[in-house]
Formats: structure tokens, C-alpha cells, sequence
């Protein structure tokens, strides 16, 4: 009788699932995430005509708003944002509502490149020796260099000869074809300081230049149109957007990965992997799916009534950024600067349109940016601060789209760039690019649609935040420096609460502020780092197959162990290059 019912209950759970569980055909290879590294996943494995790859995204295609390179901060108020945002902290992100950061990540099929602000470097030499001394064989600079070569088509006349950049690869890279009289004053000013300025030969350089864009005929070029779009009719390929993971099906017993589930239109679909799973899911998402999986942390998953298939405590650890000020505005005398309100001009319109060029085609409003050394630096030539120089600042945010795009306080904006409110100005940024303190990610529950919990950690360590102070102090000699003397610049206070009794220009000011203007730039890496096995918080191997589990791999920023002196768009497409191209060597193909 017993068993009896037990049949019946089994019938029925059955049943029950076959209402929203659909068993889809197998393909050899599911990629999960369509981002910077999936697209190029997807579209190298579709190269081998007996291949079949499905590639398997949440967000939709892009469209006319997310082409157009000045307007990235209206595109990130829409749903092509995951809109993360950090826990709140007492250490950073002080003015920003809640004291919480937003961790911007695309939702689109291009994923953050889709919603990035274009710049493209590809860090230094040092940083990929240092993977590679860290225990992970074939990730040198010599290694890695080739990868960056196969991907680009550098467009910039001054380097049409680079032996260290690409041509004919799918990603164009071009200085924007339209500037402000600023970007001349910036690399004067830099100049004058002597920095080193001008492009040179090189993976990426100390001193300043104009700004490197993955842009193609004054629009954004996501890894969707450079890898996808030009390739979506092969018969081979399948690309599933709007279609949510929500788990890796993993035989418990053989340690296997051998299915995906996810979601869309309402339904659940399971579809099987005849040879490998490459999870692309980016920096948030693929230590969010692990754990899902019953990968990750043992007793982190066990809070969370998760089956633990594989004990791996490094997944969701090691979390890294490039933490900024996006603060400083130095006002000017003159109306050359980017202002909300000047852009909605018929000729601005009708340039971009009809002839790819105008302010439209700036990313985010950036035109140079400049690599330097504080006193800080351990390592002479590689950088540990970056300034990014933009022709606009947050007096000219009469919209309110950056306020909202950093989570900033209103009430703190408005009490410090609201009494300038239209006025010209502009802005450098100080990014930190070799950070001591390390984030983390958490699961905030066992259901997939739930966002994880994001610990960034920004200045635990003390040395970032001196590091930055440095850095501020750098973005304002230049900001006050000889090219930019003709137009009057000077610099705008900023009385924060919080800040206001700490003496003017003093370290300790300056680190205040930091900690209230706490700003990213999209970087988060490093939560299932590579690493080799005595590496126990490693999560992939050097050939990025999941430790303990076989047919899964992780193909994207979330393997760097360390992150590079640079923006991580061109390095995660490098990732993708050389592990597709692991992929095809492993099963020859």
C-alpha cells in the first residue's frame, strides 16, 4: 500500500513538471551569457559546421538608444541594466542613496558592452606575467598577446604599422572622430607636467592620449555586432535571448555537467550538453550559478538548503574593481563643454545620422585618458592610477541621468552642483588600478530570481584609499595645469556632510571624500578566479575547466586572479578568444 502511494505521488510530481519542464534537442556546446566573452564563444565554436552551439542570454538585443556613445547613462536607466546594487557600507559609497553602490552590468545580448562607455586598453605586460607566475601556464604576455592581435582592427593612422595591435580582427578600434577644444587642453596640460603624450607601439603605455573606442563609424560596437550579428544565420548556432539560467544540472555521483535549465516566456526548458558547458554569465551571475549548482562554499550553500555537489570556497571570492572618484569638476568661462541641454540640436542629430561624427559620438562624454604612478607604486612602469578625462561634469547633468546611473544622493548633488547648474565645466576621474582589498558574493537565497548579495569592500585596505587620495591629487594639477589656464578653470568645492571639518586639500579631506564619491566603472573580476590546485580559493584551472567538475568551464572576467591595469572590455574578449581557441584544442576540432 505504502509503495502504492509513493508510485502515485511520483506520478503526479511528474506530472506536475512536464506543465513547465520542456526537454529541448541536445547540443554540443550550451554558452551561458551572451556578454563580452560569450558572443566571442559562441561565434568560434560555430565556426566548425559539425558543431551545434546554443548560446543562452537574459536580456534582449540592442537598438538605436544603446548605439549611440554619449548617451550610455540614459541606456543604463533601462532594463538593459541588471541595476545591481552593493550592500550597504560604512566604509564607501557614503553619498550614494543607501549608502549603496550600483554595480551597472548589461542585460543584453553584448552584455556590459552593450552598456560600457567603450574605452578600450588592454593593461600591461606585467599583469598577465603576473597570472602566469601565479600558477597558471599559458597566460604570459607573450601567451596572451595574440589573442588581443586576432580580436582587433586598429583604425588609428598614427599606429597602422603597431606590431602590438591587430588589423582585420572583428572589434574596430578608433579615437572618436569628434572632440571638444578640452581634449587639446588636457594633453597640454599633461604635457607641461611631463607626462609622456601621444600614441605609441605598445599594449597599452604610461602618460596620456586621446581615447581608445570600440567604436564603428561613430556607434557603439558591442561584442554582439562584432562577433554575433555578422554570423547569426549559420545553421549551427541557436541564440536564445530573454531566456533566464537558472541552474547547471550536474550528475551528483560522476560530477558531470550535463544540462541547463532556464527560463522564458514563463517556461522552464532543460536542454543537455553533449560536450561542454561555458559558463559566460560574468562576474556576478557565473558565481551566482555555480552556487545555484551546488558549486561554491560548503557551508554557504548548506544555509541555503543547496545540495553541495563540489565544496569549491573560492567561488563568488576574490571579487576585484577599479573603484574611481567621479567627483571633481573644474568650471570653465567658456560654452565648449558637454551640457544636457546643448544636445538635442538638429545639426548634432543630423551629423550623427547622416555622417557618423558629432558629439554623439563621444563615449559618455570621454576624449583622453592617461596612465600614471603615484608614490605609492611598487612596480616602475605599471601604473596604479588611470585618469580619464571627460568633457562634461555633473553641473551639466540637468537630466539627472549620471546621478542616477551612480545611485548618488540628490540631495547631496544638488547642495554641491546645484548652485552651477548649466555652467560649462568639465572632468577627470581617478581610477585605481591595482586595489589590495577583495569583495566578495554571496547568495541572498536559493531561488535564481533573487540578486545576490555584493560585498565590494572598496578601501578595507588602507593603501587604496591612500593610493586614491594620490590620484585626486594628480586629476587636480592637471585639471588646473597650463592648458587649461586660457579658459579659467578652477576647481569646484565640495562641501559634503561628513567631510566639512576636515581641513581643505589635506589628506584626510581628500580621503572623505573619496569615500562618499565612490564610483565604478563596470570592472567587477576575479569570483571564480584561475589558479592552480594549492590555490584554494582557485575555482578554474589554467585551461578554465571547473576544479572537481568535468564538462564546465567559465569563460569570463570572473577567472582573472588579478585584475589588469586597465578597462577589462578588451581583456574579457581576449578570454574569450584564447579559451575558445582551448576549447578547440581539447576536443579538436
Amino acid at each position: 500500500m505504502v509503495l502504492l502511494i509513493i508510485w502515485i505521488l511520483l506520478q503526479l510530481i511528474d506530472s506536475s513538471l512536464s506543465k513547465y519542464i520542456e526537454l529541448e534537442m541536445e547540443f554540443d556546446w550550451i554558452v551561458v551569457g551572451g556578454g563580452s566573452a560569450g558572443c566571442v564563444v559562441a561565434s568560434r565554436l560555430s565556426e566548425v559546421p559539425t558543431e551545434r552551439v546554443l548560446l543562452i542570454e537574459a536580456g534582449r538585443d540592442e537598438n538605436i538608444l544603446t548605439d549611440i556613445p554619449l548617451l550610455v547613462s540614459y541606456v543604463l536607466a533601462t532594463d538593459y541594466n541588471w541595476n545591481y546594487k552593493t550592500q550597504s557600507s560604512n566604509s564607501a559609497c557614503l553619498s550614494m542613496n543607501s549608502r549603496r553602490c550600483k554595480w551597472s552590468r548589461g542585460k543584453a545580448l553584448g552584455g556590459t558592452s552593450v552598456v560600457n562607455y567603450m574605452v578600450y586598453n588592454r593593461g600591461f605586460p606585467q599583469d598577465y606575467d603576473l597570472w602566469a607566475k601565479l600558477g597558471n601556464p599559458g597566460w604570459s604576455f607573450q601567451d596572451v598577446l595574440p589573442y588581443f592581435l586576432k580580436a582587433e582592427n586598429i583604425n588609428i593612422p598614427a599606429l597602422s604599422g603597431a606590431k602590438h595591435f591587430g588589423k582585420g580582427g572583428p572589434i574596430n578600434v578608433e579615437h572618436p572622430k569628434w572632440r571638444t577644444p578640452l581634449a587639446d587642453a588636457f594633453l597640454e596640460s599633461a604635457k607641461a607636467l611631463n607626462y609622456s603624450v601621444g600614441d605609441t607601439d605598445e599594449l597599452t603605455t604610461n602618460g596620456m592620449t586621446y581615447v581608445f573606442t570600440n567604436i564603428l563609424n561613430g556607434a557603439r560596437q558591442s561584442s554582439n555586432k562584432a562577433y554575433l550579428r555578422p554570423n547569426r544565420n549559420r545553421q549551427n548556432l541557436k541564440i536564445e535571448i530573454q531566456a533566464k539560467a537558472l541552474k547547471i544540472i550536474i550528475d551528483p555521483v560522476k560530477k558531470f555537467a550535463k544540462a541547463v535549465e532556464y527560463l522564458k516566456e514563463g517556461k522552464v526548458f532543460r536542454v543537455r550538453a553533449r560536450k561542454e558547458i561555458i559558463l559566460s554569465a560574468g562576474s556576478v551571475n557565473t558565481p551566482q550559478l555555480l552556487m545555484l549548482s551546488g558549486i561554491g562554499p560548503k557551508r554557504h550553500l548548506m544555509q541555503h538548503g543547496i545540495k553541495v555537489i563540489s565544496d569549491l570556497a573560492g567561488v563568488g571570492q576574490n571579487l576585484q574593481d577599479h573603484v574611481s572618484m567621479a567627483g571633481l569638476a573644474f568650471l570653465i568661462n567658456e560654452t565648449i563643454s558637454i551640457i544636457d541641454e546643448r544636445l538635442f540640436r538638429l545639426d548634432y542629430f543630423v551629423d550623427y545620422v547622416l555622417r557618423g561624427t558629432g558629439p554623439y559620438t563621444l563615449p559618455g562624454g570621454s576624449e583622453a585618458v592617461g596612465f600614471a604612478e603615484t608614490k605609492y607604486n611598487k612596480v616602475k612602469g605599471h601604473p596604479d592610477i588611470e585618469l580619464v578625462f571627460g568633457a562634461g561634469g555633473l553641473t551639466g547633468d540637468i537630466g539627472n541621468s549620471l546621478r542616477i546611473s551612480l545611485n548618488l544622493n540628490a540631495t547631496v548633488c544638488q547642495s554641491i552642483y546645484g548652485p552651477y547648474e548649466g555652467r560649462d565645466a568639465f572632468s577627470i576621474v581617478p581610477i585605481l588600478l591595482k586595489p589590495y582589498s577583495r569583495g566578495q558574493i554571496k547568495l541572498a537565497s536559493e531561488d535564481p530570481m533573487v540578486y545576490p548579495k555584493l560585498y565590494h569592500n572598496y578601501y578595507k585596505d588602507e593603501r587604496d584609499l591612500k593610493t586614491m587620495v594620490q590620484g585626486i591629487r594628480q586629476a587636480i594639477q592637471l585639471g588646473l595645469g597650463k592648458g587649461f589656464q586660457k579658459y579659467g578653470s578652477h576647481l569646484l568645492s565640495m562641501p559634503v556632510a561628513g567631510c566639512q571639518d576636515l581641513q581643505l586639500d589635506s589628506d584626510e579631506y581628500w580621503a572623505c571624500i573619496a569615500r562618499h564619491f565612490t564610483t565604478n566603472l563596470q570592472h567587477i573580476v576575479g569570483t571564480a578566479k584561475m589558479g592552480p590546485d594549492n590555490d584554494r580559493l582557485s575555482v578554474v584551472d589554467s585551461r578554465l575547466k571547473v576544479k572537481t567538475i568535468s564538462n564546465l568551464r567559465v569563460i569570463d572576467g570572473s577567472i582573472m586572479p588579478v585584475i589588469p591595469a586597465g578597462h577589462t572590455h578588451a581583456i574579457i574578449v581576449m578570454i574569450g578568444e584564447k579559451g575558445a581557441d582551448m576549447i578547440k584544442q581539447d576536443w579538436n576540432l
